[in-house]
């Protein structure tokens, strides 16, 4: 039960990434920082700070909670934390998405990971703008969805370059538009 939770918890961040990034930049992805080398490891989760309803749901994992490594228990702490907090509803998609994830390949799991770690990796504008660009992208006609993705898919690198700056100068028109103006105030009257 916690391996299979521990997997979907794993399979529905990558698979929202997927969909989150149907519709980002992927030149905005290329251009994310690394990772910083001196950066803190995560600290190991105690056993005891778990809820009762956190340890009922990780119970098969208890014996060897210890031995796990501190990134795997933040993980499975965060990842129950969620699903107790799901609706029934959202538990279900959880499920479905999960035999989606459990449906791809290997290659294309890692391929979701590395995404998923880069996005991460972004300053929170550039992931705010990136979660825009998908929610403008759902709420187009299906037909326009397809479309846009045929002609992403067909498209040679430099030809989705060229896509993404003229997505981005689009947004920058956009928000130019949006922005608020402000009126000249007359000065004082020169005579005649």
């Amino acid at each position: 039960m916690v391996e299979g939770l521990e997997t979907m918890i794993n399979g529905c961040k990558a698979l929202m990434l997927a969909l989150l990034l149907a519709a980002a930049p992927a030149c905005a992805l290329a251009q994310a920082p690394a990772p910083d080398p001196q950066a803190q490891a995560p600290a190991a989760v105690a056993w005891s700070s778990l809820s009762p309803q956190q340890q009922r749901l990780l119970g098969p994992v208890a014996d060897r909670w210890g031995s796990l490594p501190p990134a795997r228990q933040q993980a499975l702490a965060r990842g129950s934390q969620r699903w107790l907090k799901m609706s029934p509803q959202q538990r279900s998609m959880a499920r479905q998405r999960f035999q989606q994830w459990r449906q791809l390949s290997p290659q294309q799991r890692q391929t979701l990971r590395r995404r998923w770690q880069k996005f991460k990796s972004l300053p929170p504008q550039q992931q705010q703008a990136i979660r825009q660009s998908y929610r403008a992208f759902q709420q187009l006609p299906p037909w326009r969805r397809r479309m846009l993705r045929q002609q992403w898919q067909r498209a040679t690198p430099a030809q989705r370059q060229q896509m993404m700056q003229r997505a981005w100068e689009a947004r920058r028109q956009r928000q130019m538009m949006q922005a608020p103006r402000f009126r000249m105030m007359p000065g004082p009257r020169r005579p005649h």
